[in-house]
């Protein structure tokens, strides 16, 4: 990858792809090509062709995806399972087809069997069944992984996966019904802090743990290896360390000056019991997550605050 490379970052408004964007823009890369929905539909075969056959970008980092957390996975399951399936195989087929040479997939660490050894190893890809609450993404995204391993075997495709943890950060969703954890809690609590509310109920025991990286090293990571790495083997991109939900509550709740009582709410779903990555080869490419995760956590919080206005919804 070049500095004057065409670079299409498909998802540029979103949580991580925004934050790619930034990466981009301050190392230098001056031929950013950015498409919101507005302009081109990624779940439309016949607009991406046209799109790509009249940009051709030279590069394509596939951030663009529909996300959420455990209940709107559940809510949505066809959605989640087929407009994936749609924005995946039209942008990896349009890219090969004219021409990028290079085309870097963002996963997910739900790709991963529920109960999985810990810390989760790539190689443990399709060996045992997946966490149900959001099986219709992760079956999502696996056929993303291995479309690129397809094309790269039949046409010689230089496509990569990257599988990032838990994301959080600047940009992300704070709904309460669609959000990921981490996002819900820095609202719930400063919601709850506002209105004088006595106590936060949480879903789930808190027990179960879970591994966060800040988007910021996410984008750092995305372009470090669109740059460097070349082979067909997925990479697992987090940080190596993980907390237990309830860990975080309370974190949250210090940084958001909560002085009310957590409550669990046992009905709800825990998910899967624990996902911790193994880091193992990207330290073994040369990169290392930088972000801790208070020093996140705030951050993220004082974003909250500046943007409330216009924060984005599911």
């Amino acid at each position: 990858m070049q500095q004057h490379d065409r670079i299409f970052v498909a998802g540029h408004r979103g949580l991580v792809g925004s934050a790619i964007v930034r990466r981009l823009q301050a190392l230098g890369y001056d031929d950013l090509l950015l498409a919101g929905r507005d302009v081109l539909d990624l779940r439309d075969a016949a607009s991406v062709k046209a799109f790509f056959a009249r940009e051709k970008p030279q590069v394509v980092i596939l951030a663009a995806a529909k996300v959420g957390g455990i209940h709107a996975n559940d809510t949505y399951p066809a959605q989640f399972l087929f407009e994936n399936l749609q924005i995946q195989n039209n942008v990896i087929d349009a890219a090969y087809h004219h021409g990028a040479a290079k085309l870097t997939f963002l996963g997910s660490s739900c790709i991963y069997p529920k109960f999985a050894g810990q810390p989760i190893r790539e190689d443990s890809l399709l060996t045992g069944p997946l966490e149900p609450t959001n099986e219709w993404y992760a079956i999502a995204k696996i056929a993303g992984i291995k479309l690129c391993q397809a094309y790269r075997k039949q046409y010689g495709f230089n496509a990569i996966s990257l599988m990032p943890t838990n994301l959080y950060g600047p940009g992300d969703n704070f709904d309460l019904a669609n959000s990921h954890v981490l996002p819900a809690l820095i609202r719930k609590f400063h919601e709850a802090r506002l209105k004088g509310d006595p106590q936060v109920v949480m879903w789930g025991t808190g027990t179960p743990r879970r591994e966060f990286l800040h988007v910021d090293d996410m984008a750092a990571a995305t372009v470090f290896l669109t740059e460097t790495y070349d082979s067909p083997e997925i990479v697992n991109v987090g940080v190596g360390d993980d907390i237990s939900i309830r860990e975080l509550a309370g974190l949250v709740k210090e940084i958001t000056g909560y002085e009310g009582e957590i409550v669990n709410d046992a009905s709800k779903p825990d998910g899967t019991p624990r996902k911790l990555l193994d880091v193992g080869r990207l330290h073994g490419l040369g990169w290392q997550a930088k972000i801790g995760l208070r020093e996140g956590i705030e951050q993220t919080y004082r974003w909250f605050l500046e943007n409330q206005s216009e924060l984005r919804a599911a």
